[in-house]
């Protein structure tokens, strides 16, 4: 078994207004000027179960999720700089567009959306982030 720490130039970044960690990963890393958030699945925090509802409400989840890592990063989510959408389809890709339009407004940072094969849990949406510190 390999030990290795967090090198002194990493923080790590860990809110309970999202859900805990599922495997061996840090909600955020601050590295420098940036914020690395891991990828956000749409678990309610408190339970830890994946929200009801369709891929709307997921992507609301998700966001929300994400925007509590970012602000417990000391962040806002207009600093945000850029996105990667993981999709179980692409046939929600119009659905998770309008709830990240609601959730962003104005603000649009770079973005990937992608299909996947399977996501954590099963779920619909995973949002991940890389964000500003200045």
């Amino acid at each position: 078994m390999s030990s290795v720490n967090t090198h002194a130039s990493l923080s790590i970044v860990s809110t309970s207004q999202a859900p805990a960690a599922i495997g061996p990963y840090a909600q955020g890393i601050k590295a420098g000027d940036l914020l690395f958030c891991s990828g956000c699945i749409p678990l309610n925090p408190e339970t830890m179960q994946v929200v009801e509802g369709g891929v709307e409400a997921q992507a609301e989840q998700a966001l929300k999720n994400l925007k509590a890592v970012v602000e417990a990063g000391g962040a806002e989510l207009g600093k945000v700089v850029k996105t990667t959408v993981f999709l179980k389809s692409m046939d929600d890709f119009v659905a998770v567009n309008g709830v990240y339009a609601k959730v962003f407004g104005n603000h649009t940072p770079a973005r990937s959306a992608v299909e996947v094969a399977r996501l954590p849990k099963d779920v619909l949406v995973e949002v991940e982030a890389i964000v500003s510190l200045k």
